[in-house]
């Protein structure tokens, strides 16, 4: 355990000119270079011949989740612009039932500008469909970095509606641009279905429909399951190991006919994306939590740690075959739990073979999660993409990796 908590941070760090840096996606999306790494050899492509790449009667997870326009602006009397950034709902939990509200609904947000709103209602007054509705933001309470921030307006639409006119979708900071028309479209995947998400999982970016129509002549079932990205996704590793690092929580949803599918068959299953990847890791952990009589039915989780802490004693099948008693036996049609999960160099992944994902910035834990599948072979393919132009970060090209 002491080792992975050891692990330093600047072990994973390289050089990324600004230049390398993709700002804006390509006009097609699947004509982004592909990057593959497959026991221990590199090689390139473009992403539409991916079908080609992958194994037959693989199992591709995609998550549907879809960003929303979480920023969102408001001026004080005096003229000071104030910027709430909404992360995850609070009152109530539930994302759908959240969205579903036309009164009033509390978030957990960052506020841009906080100490220029010291207390007081920030009024917001927008119209749609020619009529006028007030549109209110109240802090609740106030934590370290984050608060909560009441939302409430006069006429009955819901927040989903509500935040789709008034916020603006969010882009990755290090864009270093406004979010402009054309991003509403190509920052989200294409099967984008689920609203929650604060940014996009970028690995499913590359996908058309007609890369899906290839991977269907191949035999290469595909299925959805949520992960609601959030900002902490974004957020850098200030400590000089990992056990100074506190993991970001993202809330996962996946369905009772998935899981069941996995009973009977857990082979060849490939993320799409680290999201992908950090959720399906974490079912095995519930699974165990469910043998070992730990689970809680009130607030299921995996922690930071619990892979490092927990032995794994089970097979990938009893994990999943619990999850599938506990729906059966509780009536339900979803797991949904959240997860903290860190995936590190040393961890013994359980569940998938392969992954798609992008490059990823210098020192954060999507590069360990990397270096975690791909080992100390991260530094070669991160040369060799940078020696050969690939693009990088969110809009940047995919890579394959495949054991």
């Amino acid at each position: 355990m002491e080792s992975y908590k050891n692990i330093r941070i600047s072990d994973f760090d390289y050089d990324l000119p600004g230049s390398k840096i993709a700002r804006y996606p390509l006009a097609e999306r699947d004509k982004s270079k592909l990057l593959i790494w497959q026991n221990g050899q590199i090689s390139e492509s473009v992403f539409k011949n991916c079908a080609e790449i992958i194994p037959e009667n693989a199992q591709l997870i995609f998550n549907n989740t879809r960003v929303i326009h979480a920023r969102i602006f408001f001026r004080k009397k005096t003229g000071t612009k104030i910027e709430v950034f909404c992360l995850e709902p609070v009152e109530p939990h539930d994302y759908q039932i959240a969205f579903e509200q036309n009164k009033q609904v509390v978030w957990e947000c960052m506020v841009g500008n906080s100490k220029k709103w010291k207390s007081g209602i920030l009024t917001r007054i927008i119209e749609i469909s020619g009529e006028k509705i007030t549109f209110k933001a109240e802090k609740t309470a106030q934590f370290e970095n984050t608060f909560h921030i009441k939302f409430s307006w006069d006429k009955p639409l819901s927040f989903a509606e509500i935040i789709e006119i008034t916020g603006v979708l969010p882009i990755p900071p290090y864009l270093n641009r406004e979010t402009e028309e054309a991003d509403e479209e190509t920052y989200q995947t294409i099967y984008a279905k689920i609203d929650g998400s604060v940014a996009a999982p970028t690995a499913g970016l590359h996908f058309t429909d007609s890369v899906l129509s290839e991977l269907q002549t191949k035999n290469i079932s595909t299925k959805e399951i949520t992960l609601h990205v959030g900002a902490g996704t974004f957020q850098p590793v200030k400590a000089e190991t990992i056990d100074g690092h506190s993991m970001h929580r993202e809330m996962v949803v996946v369905s009772k006919n998935i899981i069941e599918s996995f009973v009977k068959n857990q082979d060849k299953i490939i993320a799409v994306g680290t999201t992908s990847v950090r959720s399906l890791e974490s079912l095995y952990w519930l699974g165990l939590q469910l043998e070992n009589g730990t689970f809680n039915i009130e607030r299921p989780e995996v922690l930071q740690w619990e892979p490092y802490e927990k032995e794994a004693k089970i097979s990938i099948k009893k994990a999943f075959q619990n999850i599938a008693d506990f729906l059966n036996e509780t009536g339900r049609e979803t797991i949904q739990f959240s997860t903290q999960i860190i995936i590190l160099p040393g961890y013994q992944f359980k569940v998938i073979i392969g992954m798609f994902t992008n490059f990823h910035q210098p020192q954060s834990t999507l590069l360990l999660l990397i270096a975690a599948f791909v080992g100390d072979n991260w530094k070669e393919i991160y040369d060799y993409a940078l020696n050969k132009d690939f693009r990088f970060l969110s809009y940047g090209d995919s890579n394959l990796y495949l054991r």
